[in-house]
């Protein structure tokens, strides 16, 4: 069975029991502080088990798109080198929520796997939670009895809570789970050792196929557990795994999910996969991770710098690195993947054939940029190790290649260390893999600092941690039915609510509190919008709301303190200015959206927004800078959708098919409900999904204007503006900065005018001065000339000139051409700062073996200083003028001895 007919015989079974089959959520989560990325299945309905929303169906299964690569599901350095770790892999779930319990949950999945699916029974093995007298938990007796009606008790296992108790983190809801394994050995392996024994031992051939959670506590923060009022089901089964199994192969790898890529990579790689273990982890290195990074870009995580786009970046230059150092693959082809994977996995996720231009290039530009950052990493190891006087690998090869057989060889120094934070430099800044430096240091004999490479990467795990790390207390439940939040943002900014429910969490050293109402006119940060800032208020008491966010659907406010009667109804009263302003800059990117539309192309899509008081940001798909010319456009027609006021027509919980047949657009990689609201400026202009807050009409934004356009990846730009107040101080600033300029060239009549003739002034000095540095420098170089004094058959010139480092650089490359076989040591003390230059010879490097580099770091023990460089030139910098007689002094030493 291929693996589009068990994807699908997975959801058509569960849709035979009543299930509603829905879409897989985007992989890129937007709304939850404590997640990055979908890391299980039931990540999309975490606020379902939180209590935060209620469920529109009670039972659901899918397909669901997952990523783990960082924090506690940290797989990403074991991917490739085993037969079962993935970055980015599908997982099979059902749900029920408050339905259906163990006993559905069991039998169903046996029926699925060896009714449907035809696993061979006696092959098959599952585990139950065993108790945990600290917790105060016996065995899981019901998931026991009805396991034991279905399979001999021999194969029904007991699992310590590590294993069989699965919890959504240090608090929230959790529950004993029951593990399906199944044991792929071959038969005469299952004859010598029961399988049953390596059950959870982490033998790669009896693993985990499924796992059954039921969730019926919940953990608090002081670690008691709670029974929740309504009893879940979360099952998740592992979608490459089932693969595996029903494929008869040992790994993942070999299934039809992954061949066709790996097949694809050999052929790229002119070579075979299965001959070479080292070839063959980087053939599945790359075909995991250009997966993860191709759904990444889908669902709008571009790679960055920073949080989730950092995470995609590392994956993409992993999979770039693996290529470069053992497919011998030195220029992009990862993008050369990708229609090999949306034949494979596109009829089930389009989103992957709609941004299929999109990934090709940005996948594209990312590896061509690290490509250029590995070149400069290696020239960076390459000067790391000139300055230490070792020679490279390319410097090795070629004295082999001049020397004669009677020649000796040059000696490999076995006693080099390569500093350990210079090795993790070049991880951090480069993203050199630590093995491809470990291997560039054995090509000439080296080896690297392990230990101190490991304290700089360790530290910055502790770094991340620390500035990750929010410690939460239980919420304080004040008003325990309270129901669902309500938010009345949209018709006013002030209301009175009732405190539900608070707690003091700490981050960063700071302790705050988050508190929920029961109504809010506050806005949570989303869409791309920034959280409403303002005041909660009650008894004479005053507390400012330093943000909002949005926490799993619900609205969280940030406080630095909470009332001394928190009981008590509050008035709760958004800051009515930053709102306005933020409103101002978020209508007005729906007119930007459709402005670079209409003057650009259809082919623009939004691709990611930051909209608060001060300004707003869009990014979006376009593969070309804007021309001054297309920029004035759309400046003009946005501000002319400004003075046409054209009223806001908003509609609210519209059914999302009727939102899509209005025309309304909406984005990749966000998560829309079935009922949406629209946002529609003109129906002929600008229609929008939008959560966010607007202006009533347009001729509140006043005026726009853009600051800046520029590429931030491959077909992606990025516009920044700002509107009202600050557009019109942008406006004044301009005026005044005119009026300046204006005063200080006396107020010329034609200002362009007066500008031009001061700078052509301006020009023809500078060329003056030119003129007289070249006659400075002749005159220099002559004097210098008549300086030099042979030693040894070496033309040997040590001075002090006290010039500018651009002349002294210049007068160096000019008397080095001049003079054959030459040694030159210049020192200089220039603006209170001592230098020393040292540069040699052709010949003097090659056949005398002198270094400048190892030269200068003694001459430079003279004026107190310190240096480095190449070969042929090197130059260092001290703080003692009075050891230059010295250091020039101490040069002629290296010939005269």
């Amino acid at each position: 069975m291929d693996s589009t007919h068990i994807r699908q015989t997975f959801l058509d079974f569960f849709r035979s029991k009543q299930h509603e089959i829905v879409p897989s959520a985007p992989m890129v989560i937007k709304n939850d502080p404590t997640l990055m990325f979908t890391n299980a299945g039931m990540n999309q309905f975490k606020d379902i088990f939180l209590g935060n929303r209620d469920a529109v169906y009670k039972r659901v299964a899918d397909s669901q798109k997952c990523l783990r690569v960082s924090g506690k599901h940290n797989d990403l350095e074991e991917v490739g080198h085993d037969t079962y770790h993935h970055t980015m892999f599908e997982m099979l779930g059902n749900w029920s929520f408050g339905d259906y319990f163990k006993k559905e949950a069991i039998a169903w999945g046996w029926e699925l796997l060896t009714g449907v699916l035809k696993i061979d029974k006696n092959r098959l093995y599952v585990t139950v939670f065993e108790g945990d007298k600290k917790e105060g938990l016996g065995r899981d007796e019901e998931a026991y009895g009805y396991w034991k009606a279905i399979v001999p008790e021999d194969r029904i296992l007991l699992g310590s809570k590590k294993d069989n108790f699965w919890e959504m983190g240090d608090t929230g809801p959790c529950g004993p789970c029951s593990e399906i394994h199944v044991d792929i050995r071959d038969k005469e392996e299952c004859q010598k050792i029961p399988g049953a024994s390596l059950v959870n031992t982490g033998n790669p051939l009896v693993i985990e196929i499924w796992n059954l959670v039921f969730i019926e506590f919940n953990r608090q923060s002081n670690g008691k557990l709670v029974p929740l009022p309504a009893k879940h089901v979360d099952t998740g089964m592992g979608f490459e795994r089932l693969c595996m199994v029903l494929q008869g192969t040992k790994s993942n790898y070999d299934t039809d999910v992954f061949q066709p890529i790996i097949q694809a990579i050999a052929k790229r790689a002119g070579m075979e996969y299965g001959h070479d273990p080292k070839a063959d982890i980087a053939m599945r290195v790359i075909a995991d991770h250009i997966r993860a990074i191709s759904f990444a870009i889908a669902d709008g995580q571009l790679p960055s710098n920073v949080k989730a786009g950092y995470v995609i970046r590392r994956i993409l230059r992993r999979a770039v690195r693996y290529g470069y150092a053992f497919l011998d693959i030195k220029e992009p082809f990862l993008f050369e993947l990708l229609p090999v994977l949306i034949v494979q996995m596109g009829p089930f996720f389009p989103e992957l054939i709609a941004q299929k231009k999109l990934i090709t290039n940005v996948i594209r530009e990312e590896e061509s940029a690290f490509l250029r950052t590995l070149s400069a990493g290696i020239q960076r190891f390459n000067h790391y190790i000139e300055q230490s006087g070792a020679r490279t690998t390319e410097q090795r090869i070629e004295a082999d290649d001049e020397s004669s057989e009677t020649d000796p060889q040059p000696p490999i120094v076995n006693s080099h260390l390569i500093d350990g934070s210079f090795a993790f430099e070049l991880f951090d800044t480069f993203g050199f893999p630590i093995d491809l430096t470990q291997l560039m240091a054995r090509e000439i004999g080296w080896t690297v600092d392990m230990k101190g490479f490991s304290k700089g990467l360790s530290e910055q795990k502790a770094r991340s941690r620390q500035d990750a790390t929010v410690a939460a207390d239980d919420w304080t439940m004040l008003v325990p039915d309270a129901g669902m939040p309500v938010f009345v943002g949209y018709d006013m900014l002030e209301t009175s609510s009732r405190i539900v429910k608070y707690r003091k969490v700490r981050t960063k050293g700071r302790d705050l509190f988050q508190v929920v109402l029961d109504q809010t006119p506050f806005y949570a940060e989303s869409g791309g919008q920034v959280g409403d800032k303002g005041w909660l208020s009650t008894g004479g008491e005053k507390i400012e709301v330093l943000d909002t966010l949005k926490e799993n659907e619900l609205s969280v406010h940030v406080t630095p303190s909470i009332f001394t009667d928190p009981g008590m109804p509050v008035t709760a009263r958004v800051d009515e200015t930053k709102r306005t302003a933020t409103a101002n800059n978020h209508s007005a990117t729906h007119l930007l959206h459709a402005a670079l539309r209409h003057i650009l192309g259809k082919h623009v899509e939004q691709k990611g927004s930051l909209v608060d008081d001060q300004h707003l940001r869009f990014d979006f798909t376009h593969f070309a800078k804007l021309s001054k010319e297309e920029i004035s456009k759309v400046e003009a027609m946005v501000n002319a959708k400004i003075r046409e006021n054209i009223i806001l027509r908003e509609e609210r919980a519209l059914p999302i098919q009727k939102a899509r047949e209005m025309g309304a657009m909406a984005l990749f990689g966000e998560k829309y409900g079935d009922r949406v609201r629209v946002i529609t400026f003109d129906p002929g202009y600008s229609i929008e999904l939008c959560g966010g807050t607007h202006v009533p009409a347009t001729g509140q934004i006043g005026s726009f204007k853009i600051l800046s356009e520029g590429g931030i990846a491959a077909g992606i730009r990025r516009i920044e503006a700002i509107t009202a107040l600050k557009a019109e101080e942008f406006w004044q600033a301009k005026e005044t900065l005119l009026e300046e300029i204006g005063d200080l060239l006396k107020n010329p009549k034609d200002l362009k005018k007066g500008i031009t003739n001061l700078l052509n002034e301006n020009l023809e000095l500078k060329n003056q001065v030119a003129e007289l540095g070249k006659l400075k420098l002749q005159q220099l170089k002559d004097e210098c000339i008549g300086k030099a004094e042979a030693i040894n058959g070496i033309n040997f010139l040590a001075t002090c000139i006290d010039m500018d480092p651009d002349t002294i650089k210049n007068l160096t490359h000019e008397l080095n051409r001049a003079i054959p076989d030459l040694f030159l040591v210049i020192a200089s003390e220039y603006e209170g700062k001592v230098s020393l230059t040292v540069m040699l010879g052709e010949k003097l490097v090659k056949d005398r073996k002198l270094h400048a580099g190892n030269i200068i770091r003694e001459l430079a023990k003279e004026i107190q200083g310190g240096g480095g460089g190449q070969p042929h030139i090197a130059t260092a910098g001290g703080k003692n003028p009075a050891g230059i007689p010295a250091a020039l002094e101490k040069a002629r030493n290296f010939l005269v001895s």
